[in-house]
């Protein structure tokens, strides 16, 4: 009995400012965001994909980029906190267009431990609720299927370099976790057999702006 967990991150954000967003509320899908989000939606529904729920960090972005293939199949949108994005002590701030003013002494004392990372969420505490999230959704389909479930950039390739067991701690530059991007997990009952990464709107991302572009065709947002 197979089944899989398809975690995506969500569309691209109405961030004209380059806002570190992080958890606060309010942030949107840009219309591009939009686009991206019932994109993934079409590939799901027209791959005769056996969707039979989706779930969603409970922020704004996560929802509404949920919302389309929730309504593809039929099915009602549920929400997961443990989905939510990482925590972040520069939340509010527009990192990519003060990288100078990040050098200054007030924020040494957040650069203690890099490997937690001592800036925000530790690695270790994602990558529980995570993993407690992926176990969540399989509980949805004891019968095998499919579920899709809307989290964020960080979180997921924390969940994805657990899995492939490599150090929690890495480069942001070399994230593969693109703006609408499917980072899909089946399993034979509980043990995981595969993992394959995949972006439905890869033609919308290059013309995207994102935060962390990571390895993706997207331009880098706020600069």
């Amino acid at each position: 009995m197979y089944s899989t967990v398809h975690v995506m991150r969500h569309g691209e954000v109405h961030n004209p400012e380059g806002i570190l967003y992080g958890r606060m509320p309010g942030y949107r899908l840009s219309e591009r965001g939009n686009a991206m989000a019932h994109r993934v939606a079409e590939v799901l529904a027209d791959g005769d994909h056996d969707l039979r729920a989706v779930v969603a960090s409970p922020l704004q972005r996560a929802q509404e980029s949920a919302l389309p293939s929730a309504e593809a199949f039929g099915l009602e949108l549920q929400t997961n906190p443990d989905l939510i994005e990482a925590g972040n002590s520069f939340e509010g701030f527009a990192v990519n267009r003060k990288l100078a003013e990040l050098a200054l002494p007030r924020y040494w004392h957040r650069y203690v431990n890099p490997f937690e990372p001592s800036w925000g969420e530790p690695y270790s505490q994602i990558q529980r609720r995570m993993t407690r999230a992926v176990r969540s959704c399989l509980d949805l389909i004891p019968e095998g299927g499919e579920v899709l479930a809307v989290s964020h950039q960080l979180p997921i390739w924390t969940l994805r370099r657990f899995l492939d067991l490599k150090p929690l701690a890495h480069d942001p530059r070399r994230r593969e976790c693109a703006l609408a991007s499917l980072t899909s997990l089946t399993f034979d009952h509980r043990r995981l057999v595969a993992l394959t990464y995949w972006e439905p709107a890869a033609d919308l991302v290059s013309r995207a702006a994102d935060m962390v572009p990571g390895t993706s065709a997207a331009h880098t947002a706020g600069r």
